[in-house]
């Protein structure tokens, strides 16, 4: 397992609640952070997807810290963005330059725009992508792409499909950032981890959406991967 490492998870849907439990699971220190706190940890219903309340998720996690956006990214030593796509660089603004700079930013985030309905649009496409939208509004943060080609599920538990045999991809300016967020994703159980290269890969991550969500809807299941073949 990797040397225990305090993380800032920015996001509180089953993304972030998936991915703050596993690295808390395999013993590192979690706060997660919100917008507000109070209103967040206040609300009584079901998200869209039916999944519990926040509360209900924090009673079952409370070793788990929450706290504000500012707050998680002062506290990650590498921190998550596990916000909406659409939302990510308002969230990360709120957490601050100041709490990211020097630090990991492991963007699971796809900029998904619902506002004409199912299936989303990708809100940027092609000539520029979310990654490199967030690399440069933070350029003294390293941002790594990963994560957001599979449902939170498999994020952390890639052995339950094909046991483990599909193919994780990751992409970022820095090696030696990279070099860390794969031995973490490699202690999530991902055997078959690919360097895209540099943040201009996050284009191709993030436009493989559309055929996942294509996917999702002719498999009626969203437990299922990419797998490269070599």
């Amino acid at each position: 397992m990797q040397n225990a490492t305090k993380l800032g998870v920015l996001g509180t849907s089953v993304v972030g609640r998936t991915l703050a439990a596993k690295l808390a699971e395999l013993r590192h220190s979690v706060m997660v952070g919100t917008r507000d706190p109070a209103v967040t940890l206040a609300r009584p219903n079901a998200d869209s997807f039916g999944n519990p309340p926040f509360k209900v998720w924090r009673e079952q996690h409370p070793g788990i810290e929450v706290g504000t956006f500012s707050q998680a990214a002062a506290y990650g030593e590498m921190v998550v963005n596990a916000t909406s796509g659409m939302s990510s660089l308002d969230a990360l603004s709120s957490a601050g330059h100041d709490k990211l700079a020097g630090k990991i930013l492991i963007d699971v985030a796809n900029p998904l725009d619902f506002s004409r309905g199912m299936p989303p649009n990708l809100s940027v496409c092609n000539t520029d992508s979310l990654g490199e939208q967030i690399q440069r509004a933070f350029p003294k943060t390293s941002v790594v792409k990963t994560l957001n080609t599979v449902n939170a599920s498999l994020m952390v538990a890639p052995k339950q499909l094909a046991d483990g045999a599909h193919t994780m991809f990751m992409c970022g300016n820095d090696a030696a950032s990279k070099a860390k967020v794969a031995a973490l994703l490699e202690s999530f159980g991902w055997q078959d981890v690919v360097d895209l290269g540099d943040i201009t890969s996050a284009r191709g991550t993030e436009m493989m959406l559309p055929v996942w969500l294509r996917a999702w809807g002719a498999l009626q299941t969203p437990n299922f991967s990419f797998k490269l073949v070599r």
